[in-house]
């Protein structure tokens, strides 16, 4: 089995809902994400996928919607005051931790047909979560 795998940087806040702890209070990570694509056979150049590829594709994904932009539980109530106010917001269904945004991120990348193996986020530079089947 091949796998590459292309790293990608971006900024985001969140919070999370009915947690006890600092996460409460909205804040913001650089995140970092990690994703990885298998293939059991390399193309005829010799790739499981040419990185500039993997960057068009998700990079490019990530930079539009969750880049510099409150990922929320489209139940928080945070989330109808910031876009009342016009600020950019990312909503999901369910908290927006790191396990959560690295499968959102894994789901778009295999909708886009791409072979994806896992996606780490890391939310700092000693904690990541990953997805993957």
């Amino acid at each position: 089995m091949y796998s590459v795998t292309k790293i990608i940087h971006f900024c985001y806040g969140h919070r999370l809902l009915g947690y006890p702890g600092k996460c409460r209070h909205p804040h913001g990570h650089n995140g970092k994400i990690e994703i990885t694509l298998t293939r059991p056979k390399l193309d005829r150049l010799g790739m499981v996928m040419d990185f500039e590829a993997i960057k068009k594709n998700v990079q490019a994904w990530v930079d539009q919607e969750l880049d510099h932009k409150m990922i929320l539980n489209r139940k928080d109530p945070l989330a109808k005051i910031l876009l009342k106010l016009g600020e950019p917001c990312y909503l999901i269904p369910e908290n927006p931790t790191a396990e959560a945004i690295a499968k959102l991120i894994f789901e778009y990348a295999r909708k886009k047909k791409l072979p994806v193996s896992e996606v780490r986020l890391w939310e700092t530079s000693n904690s990541f979560a990953s997805y993957k089947r």
